[in-house]
């Protein structure tokens, strides 16, 4: 009986731990608990809605209305109520989706306890447990190899790309995945204690994902943020102190000067459209565990893919094994044998034990050596047989056999997979083979074409994305599947194993098929592209995939990948679905370019505030708004229209600078804004004009202004835009009508109220202009980048 110590337990290895020996662990707190969750706890999705900078702003101006007692103009905060709730109630929603789904791709480890083979999840672990690791498996926990071996990658968190040979007490680290090899392994660390924990609670390894959403709404905050407080207390004393404002007056003007700054809806518009969006897309069976990643794959231009388990459908079957050169012993028996004691369950394998069901294994092991991505063949050494090896011609022979190669050739250009069975009388050693094997037979394997893979490619060619072929297989094979497939650009196709380092990066942009690609060669391939300029995505399964996945821009893998892969993932199709794909990239582009129309609403009444806050305090005597008349024009030409808009179908492709896309939108009508309250003052200079009057007069141009942005914003008219945008004009007047008291508005003399016609006829004219020259302005900047 194999036993191991540790801290004065016997831990057997044909039993693994006892109930009374997991129950002493557990209760000292020796259990493998994990830190890192896909979503935010109900108290985080609480504290994040509710303690924000604009919030602590809006409690304060609320406080100093309450104060002088103008409650009416208290309306705003039915507006952040509103945003609360709602925000707070989406999160949720969302976060009930999200921990339902992602239950299915948690990773579950196979553990030895009182004898019996149990599954259990990762968290479930408790020091010393024994557990078993095989190829595709990903080190949940820092163990100890008690008995078989395992070739591991560590580059999640070392960052070196090799292969690593772990033998019987090797140490394995927590991160790390099996390329090759089944072990029994003992776990030496749990939880904090973790390897990869301890990298974690220091500095993050894993990249923050990129968002230019997310970055311009926290430039947009924070810029929004410094400047408030300081015009705010600028604004008061110039209007208590200079103007001698009676302190009531003064304290209302601050505050709608304040809350005309604040973007009150913007954040909350940008997480309720993501929420809704990873809702939509786990409706369709795809997990979201990076929110902003569905922004980018709205961006993406060049799809990289490996053809198992997209392009075809992944189930490798055995056509027929042709003998090559006689033997003693039949391809069949070497394969029964060989299968019987190699480690690998990948689709081949799985596939030639299937195909020789039945037959004998007789021959007795010394040596083996489990299939790697990396070598891309398999071997075992037998007692008085000698050596085989199972694998790609290239990497099994060294001798160029040129009737062979043709042969191979003419299989590959059927879209047949062909390996090669070979023998030698040398022994492996230190993981090595001998290079001048005799061919024994030829395996003809193939992976029948998704039967939805055509419509799939057509739709993201339509969509002007470039997909690539990435695939381990030969190029010929991976060309002809690329044409059954209907790829564009099909015969563009390249043998990676013969290209340097250097060469790939010119080699992406002219090819679409790659075959005889190293997992490390992918990971530069996918880093070229970028350099190059373009967003790309990467779909895998596998663990020779885990690398690109990590270096794309947006990673994409299946339930039934490896967990390595699930693990880095940012999307995973538990449906296993590559279909899916056309509708998960409509629904980024859906929520981005609506987030988009919808921000450019908010960031009008930004905009003009503030730069209306600046001038009341050179140029401007009073401020023009109340509270209340900001709430009004607000909510019906803002507010309420964006989030109608930013849940609508939109799947055009995403183009250019979130922020400066945007503004650029935004400012036209801002500036118009700006213009009609300097033409108000103008006219108060010729005509005597109340106090009220002016104010009456700038919230009708400035509700006019709003309306016509929102025209712009729903061209091109649809059933429902048409709806929000007449319903919400009619509510408008009907405010500026029936309720004129409420809202602090008079009514105006004869010539004020031709004057206020004239500056509403004035300002589709006067907004056509500024964005024609805003075009003008980015067409300019085009053509200088482009000369540049």
């Amino acid at each position: 009986m194999t036993e191991v110590k540790h801290a004065e337990e016997t831990v057997d290895l044909q039993h693994g731990l006892s109930h009374e020996q997991v129950a002493k662990r557990v209760a000292a707190g020796y259990v493998n608990v994990q830190n890192d969750r896909i979503t935010k706890s109900y108290q985080e999705i609480f504290k994040d809605n509710l303690f924000t900078l604009f919030n602590l702003i809006n409690a304060i101006l609320a406080g100093m209305i309450i104060f002088i007692g103008s409650y009416k103009n208290l309306l705003f905060l039915g507006v952040v109520l509103s945003n609360l709730v709602i925000g707070i109630l989406q999160e949720i929603r969302a976060k009930r989706v999200l921990d339902k789904l992602s239950l299915i791709t948690q990773p579950y480890i196979r553990v030895l306890r009182n004898g019996e083979l149990k599954e259990l999840h990762m968290d479930d672990l408790v020091l010393d447990d024994i557990t078993y690791l095989h190829t595709g498996s990903q080190v949940c926990a820092d163990a100890i190899i008690r008995e078989g071996k395992l070739e591991v990658n560590e580059s999640l968190v070392t960052g070196e790309s090799d292969i690593i040979l772990k033998n019987v007490g090797d140490f394995l680290y927590s991160g790390s995945f099996v390329v090759s090899g089944n072990a029994k392994v003992q776990i030496h660390h749990v939880g904090k204690d973790n390897y990869a924990q301890t990298i974690m609670a220091d500095a993050k390894t894993f990249k923050k994902h990129k968002s230019q959403l997310r970055d311009s709404i926290n430039f947009i905050i924070k810029t929004i943020g410094i400047a408030i407080i300081p015009i705010g207390i600028l604004l008061f004393s110039k209007q208590l102190f200079i103007t001698k404002t009676p302190f009531a007056d003064a304290v209302v003007s601050t505050v709608a000067a304040l809350l005309g700054m604040i973007p009150e809806g913007l954040v909350l518009l940008t997480s309720v459209a993501l929420a809704v969006g990873s809702i939509n897309l786990a409706k369709r069976k795809t997990l979201v565990q990076e929110l902003y990643c569905i922004e980018t794959l709205a961006r993406v231009d060049t799809l990289c893919l490996d053809k198992t388990g997209t392009i075809t459908e992944g189930n490798m079957r055995v056509e027929s094994i042709i003998p090559y050169a006689k033997h003693p012993y039949t391809a069949e028996d070497i394969l029964a044998n060989m299968m019987e004691v190699l480690d690998d369950d990948n689709s081949t394998a799985m596939a030639i034990r299937k195909y020789i069901k039945g037959k004998s294994n007789t021959f007795t092991c010394i040596e083996k050596l489990s299939f790697s991505s990396a070598r891309k063949l398999s071997a075992v050494t037998f007692k008085e047989n000698g050596t085989y090896v199972l694998g790609a011609y290239e990497f099994v022979n060294g001798n160029h056999n040129a009737a062979l190669q043709k042969e191979i050739a003419e299989q590959a250009s059927l879209g047949n997979r062909v390996l090669v069975l070979a023998h030698s009388d040398v022994a492996i050693e230190e993981e090595r083979i001998d290079k001048n094997n005799t061919i024994i037979a030829l395996l003809i394997l193939s992976d029948p074409i998704r039967e939805e893979a055509p419509k799939t490619l057509d739709y993201f060619l339509s969509q002007g994305v470039d997909v690539k072929i990435i695939s381990g297989d030969d190029p010929r094979t991976v060309h002809e599947i690329a044409h059954k497939a209907h790829l564009k650009n099909y015969d563009k196709y390249i043998d990676v194993s013969t290209l340097s380092d250097e060469e790939i990066f010119d080699a992406v942009k002219t090819y679409t098929v790659f075959g005889r690609v190293s997992p490390m060669q992918k990971k530069l391939m996918i880093k070229a592209l970028k350099e190059q300029g373009h967003v790309t995505a990467m779909i895998g399964d596998g663990v020779n995939d885990v690398m690109a996945l990590k270096e794309a821009d947006c990673s994409i893998s299946v339930a039934q990948g490896s967990e390595a892969a699930k693990n880095i993932a940012n999307l995973v199709l538990l449906d296993n679905n590559f279909a899916n794909m056309p509708v998960i990239v409509d629904e980024g582009r859906r929520v981005i370019n609506n987030i988009q129309r919808a921000a450019s609403l908010f960031l009008v009444k930004t905009t003009f505030s503030t730069i209306l806050s600046i001038l009341t305090l050179f140029f401007i005597q009073r401020y023009p708004f109340e509270p209340i008349q900001l709430t009004l024009i607000s909510s019906l030409t803002i507010g309420i229209p964006s989030f109608f808009l930013a849940l609508e179908a939109n799947h055009a492709k995403v183009k250019g600078n979130f922020l400066l896309n945007v503004l650029g939108r935004a400012l036209p009508g801002a500036l118009c804004v700006v213009l009609s309250i300097i033409y108000v003052n103008i006219l108060s200079l010729l005509m005597p004009l109340t106090p009220d009057e002016m104010s009456t007069m700038c919230v009708l141009l400035t509700g006019a202004n709003g309306i016509i942005v929102l025209y712009r914003v729903c061209i091109p008219f649809t059933r429902k835009r048409f709806i929000i945008f007449t319903s919400m004009s009619i509510f408008f007047i009907l405010g500026i009508v029936f309720f004129p008291s409420l809202f602090s508005l008079v009514r105006l003399d004869y010539l004020p109220f031709l004057c206020t016609i004239g500056g509403i006829a004035a300002i589709p004219f006067v907004m056509d202009f500024f964005f024609r020259f805003s075009h003008y302005f980015k067409l300019k900047q085009r053509i200088i980048n482009i000369g540049k």
